[in-house]
């Protein structure tokens, strides 16, 4: 089974919370959905948080600092598993697309982040107020 680990890094913004999400790059993903950050494992990567904070690097130009596990979800038709961390934001982040995979990298509001993202990782963002409720 491949395996993809990604980010869900957050901060607040002028309309409440926000989380950083991206978009498949090319014509043929135009009308595709957004996802988090995320990549697959490269050979000889063991630390699912040390590939998910390398590609929100590569793929936002972003840096991840403390990351909490979302647990995964597997997809419907691929089978691949995607396992999601969430993390703040640093203060001065400022997303931008910084590989060829994505043609947008940004900051939206949890609400529209669940219309936007691919449907079986919206769990993600609920997965996310749940923790940061608990921390409260």
């Amino acid at each position: 089974m491949k395996q993809a680990a990604g980010t869900l890094l957050y901060r607040e913004g002028p309309q409440g919370l926000e989380v950083l999400i991206v978009h498949p790059s090319g014509t043929y993903n135009r009308h595709k959905p957004w996802s988090i950050p995320k990549g697959e494992v490269d050979a000889g990567e063991t630390d699912l948080q040390e590939t998910a904070r390398r590609e929100t690097w590569e793929e936002t130009g972003v840096r991840a600092g403390e990351l909490s596990p979302l647990g995964s979800i597997t997809y419907t038709k691929s089978r691949k598993q995607i396992h999601a961390f969430a993390g703040p934001a640093p203060p001065v982040a400022e997303p931008t697309c910084a590989s060829w995979e994505v043609d947008q990298a940004r900051f939206v509001p949890l609400d529209e982040a669940k219309t936007l993202l691919h449907p079986e990782q919206a769990v993600f963002v609920d997965r996310l107020r749940d923790l940061l409720d608990s921390a409260r």
